[in-house]
């Protein structure tokens, strides 16, 4: 197929765009592609827009909050501590100190869950640095199997978990 803008080179770059279902789509060449700067598709397809994990955060936090509003807006929520707003951290990505992270809870949790699954961390963890953090989420495990245990009066496992636990706190304190 050849390029919708040039109609000579073999079109590669293929371009769709989906607002409220209606689909459009380009299909131009690599030459046309890096030429120009923006493509209109009946509107404002912009190649060189910028594509970055703040906008997607943005936008999701957006259609999130929207959905979640009641009819009444209150007010918008900043920190106590450093006085940076809701309207300053979607524009920048970036909190202005820790406590912010108390102050918009409500706000990005959910968006948080929705991106990645849990609000807890999962992945990686350095090696150096990790041992306690991996020791503490062991532990924590731990208390929750032996109230499982105890719940399902499992008793002869909850004083085996209970005995860990124990071993597991004596060489911590050390």
């Amino acid at each position: 197929m050849l390029c919708e803008l040039c109609k000579q080179n073999e079109a590669t770059v293929y371009i769709t765009k989906i607002i409220n279902s209606t689909k459009q789509e380009m299909r131009i060449c690599e030459k046309c592609a890096k030429e120009n700067e923006g493509i209109n598709i009946t509107g404002d397809m912009n190649l060189n827009a910028p594509f970055s994990l703040q906008n997607i955060l943005s936008g999701l936090m957006d259609y999130i909050n929207q959905s979640q509003t009641s009819e009444t807006k209150p007010l918008e929520p900043n920190c106590k501590k450093c006085g940076t707003t809701y309207s300053e951290f979607k524009k920048t990505g970036v909190f202005g100190c820790s406590e912010c992270y108390k102050y918009f809870n409500l706000t990005i949790t959910p968006v948080i869950k929705r991106v990645q699954g849990n609000t807890e961390h999962l992945g990686k963890i350095p090696l150096k640095s990790g041992k306690d953090l991996m020791e503490r989420k062991r532990l924590i495990q731990l208390k929750d199997d032996l109230q499982k245990a105890i719940s399902t009066e499992e008793y002869e496992k909850a004083a085996q978990i209970r005995d860990l636990i124990r071993q597991l706190q004596s060489t911590e304190k050390q």
